[in-house]
């Protein structure tokens, strides 16, 4: 897939990038993968694609589902095991 260097799709992807908490390449990958399963051959069709992705992301930050908040959530210990340390 060829990139696409279009001002207001990079925008869009920067924003995804932002609220996952993802560098932008990434971000831009998990768009492409979509456009590639949605078919989208037009820019236009590709930032509706990254903007429905957008949509999703803002949804899921403002129910708190983050991918950082919920690293952060699991990273938490339980009251006495702080210093609990398995071995391979």
């Amino acid at each position: 897939m060829y990139p696409i260097n279009d001002r207001q799709y990079l925008r869009i992807c920067a924003e995804i990038a932002k609220l996952m908490s993802i560098s932008l390449s990434s971000a831009k990958k998990k768009v492409e993968i979509q456009i590639a399963k949605e078919g989208s051959k037009t820019i236009k069709e590709k930032i509706e694609v990254a903007q429905k992705i957008l949509e999703f992301c803002q949804k899921n930050q403002g129910d708190k589902l983050s991918s950082s908040r919920i690293l952060d959530k699991l990273m938490e210990t339980l009251g006495d095991e702080d210093n609990f340390l398995t071995e391979d």
